[in-house]
Parts: structure tokens; sequence; C-alpha cells
């Protein structure tokens, strides 16, 4: 993997207060904790110091770089080779499994204690466990990397407190390192919102659209509405696209690269890291579907939402995809 890619190796958390920005405690050594906190302390993860936002992006670059050759290698080869998780369209590879295994012991490792929620393994709490929770996705993305469709991606989010503050999407096919933290969001070692493709039109019709809706389950679910929704988004925007790695998909948006990206059921680790990449690439990411109907408080784990890439306004996309929420009830 080109170094060019690589983003920088400073520790973002020097150029600004993790806790102005995010609530979150003052950077201190992964795996220690404040006076009188912590493990059989008595009195909770919460007062536990918890590593800066920089240090968490940091350390989920290390973990996705030492697995991305790997998957770069498997790619297109028998080794590549899947069968089905819950039907035909919803696939694993035997690279799934260890890939996140792989992941979980590197990131544990390295922030002590933290918790994990992984999407071929679930989720995974020790005792006494710290403010940190890893959203982990081995291969966002399966069925293009079984199939030879280089549009896959290794996906890392850090929470803390329940918010994400720093994110990675590494994709292996094609090179590219997507990440952010409190400081900002970059490509490589460039900012993103310095590189990113401008706003083609303030009129919608000229936007690129990407989605993965209506999969299979949603045909099924709403009927021929679901083609006719579909139907909508070809004859309204410039061009439909149905690329399937829903990761890759929010960070061509921050790179401006899509301009809308639409997501209909989908799971915390599908969209942990990428929301936050796009946001501080300053995008707009819209959850839908939460407990409260339209939002949630956790934007991650709404199961479906709107992406915009910086600049850019989609009502029809909006109007869409609350269609779809509303016919979900």
């Amino acid at each position: 993997m080109a170094d060019t890619h690589r983003p920088p190796a400073h520790d973002s958390a020097a150029a600004h207060d993790s806790t102005v920005a995010h609530g979150t405690a003052p950077r201190t050594t992964p795996g220690t904790t404040a006076p009188g906190g912590g493990p059989g302390s008595g009195l909770g993860p919460s007062l536990e110091i918890a590593p800066s936002p920089g240090r968490l992006r940091r350390i989920a670059l290390d973990a996705a770089r030492a697995v991305a050759p790997a998957l770069a290698e498997a790619f297109r080869t028998s080794g590549a080779a899947s069968e089905a998780k819950t039907s035909r369209h919803d696939l694993v590879t035997i690279h799934d499994t260890a890939t996140e295994r792989a992941l979980i012991e590197m990131v544990t490792a390295a922030v002590p204690g933290s918790s994990v929620l992984g999407e071929e393994t679930g989720a995974s709490s020790p005792q006494g466990a710290s403010r940190v929770l890893w959203i982990v996705d081995p291969i966002d993305g399966t069925s293009n990397f079984s199939h030879g469709f280089a549009m896959f991606s290794v996906s890392i989010a850090a929470e803390v407190d329940g918010e994400v503050v720093a994110a990675v999407v590494l994709d292996p096919a094609n090179g590219l390192e997507f990440s952010a933290d409190d400081t900002g969001a970059w490509l490589g070692d460039r900012p993103l919102h310095e590189i990113a493709r401008p706003r083609p039109s303030t009129d919608e019709r000229h936007l690129n659209v990407v989605t993965s809706y209506p999969a299979a389950e949603a045909v099924a679910h709403e009927g021929t509405a679901a083609l006719d929704r579909f139907g909508r988004l070809v004859t309204t925007y410039a061009t439909v696209r149905r690329v399937v790695s829903g990761a890759l998909e929010l960070c061509h948006a921050a790179a401006g690269w899509a301009d809308v990206v639409l997501g209909v059921d989908t799971n915390p680790w599908d969209v942990a890291a990428a929301q936050l990449i796009l946001t501080r690439a300053g995008g707009r990411y819209i959850p839908l579907g939460g407990r409260t109907g339209d939002t949630t408080a956790a934007p991650h784990r709404a199961p479906h939402y709107v992406g915009l890439a910086p600049g850019r306004s989609a009502p029809t996309v909006e109007t869409i995809a609350r269609q779809i929420v509303a016919a979900r009830r």
C-alpha cells in the first residue's frame, strides 16, 4: 500500500482538546484510569480516563493496516470463496471471521478492558470493561470481495461513552485509507475537505446517488412500492449506483465522489466508522427510523440513513427515505 495514502502519524489530540470536542476525558496512556476508577474500584468505568480520539484512530489504523495485505492477497482468488450466512444475499468467507479475530486481538491489547461489537463474533465485554467500545466490520462488502468486485473495506470505529470519536475505513483493493477523529477527516495524509470533489450543481437532478435499496428483503417487505421508489430515484437523479458497501459508499460521499447515499436496514458495524468520516469531512449524516421515529441519539445505531456529501442537498432522497421508514412501522 503506497505511503502517500497513509494519514498523518501525529496524535491529533495535541491540536485540539478532546474534552471540549466530545466530552471525553483528557488524553492518557491506553489502559490507565483516573485515580479511584477502573476495574475493582467500585466506582465504575465512567471515571476512567479514555485514550484520546487521536490515539484511538492510530490504534485502529495500525490494526487495519495489519490485516489489509492478507485480504488484498486473497482477493480474486479461490481463497475468497463464500458461503451463505443468513441467505444467498448475505455471504461470509473464512477471511471474515479470521480478520475480525485478528482485529479484536490488536485493538483490545492496545486498550485493555475495552469492549467489542463485531459483525461476525457479536458483542463481548470483559468484567470491569472500560469506556471504549470497538465496532468492527472485518470485510464490509463481503459479497463484493467474494465476487471479485473491488469495493470492500475494513471498518473500525471507537466509541467512548456511546459516542463514536475515532474511525478508520481501509480499502485494501484500491489502497485507500479514510480516517477521522475529533480534529478532522483524512484520505491518507490529506484532509478530506481540501481534496473533496466540489458540488456539481445546486439542482439535485445533477447529483449521483449510491444505494443498495431495494435489497431482496425490502422488496419482500414493501412489494412493488419498493420498485416504484427506486424508479423515482432513477428518473430524478443523473446516476444511481448499487455498490453494496455501506462504509465505502459514505466515505466516497465524504470525498465528494458520491453526492448522496441512501442506506436501508443497516447495522452499527456497517456505518459507525464511515458516518464519522463523512461528518468530520463536512458532510451530513441523517439517521432515520430510531425509536423516536426519525432520529436516534446514537446516529450509527439507527436502521436507515441519508448521507450527503459536503454542500449537497437531496430532498427527493430524504422524502423517499422517510416513506421507507413509514412503511416499516
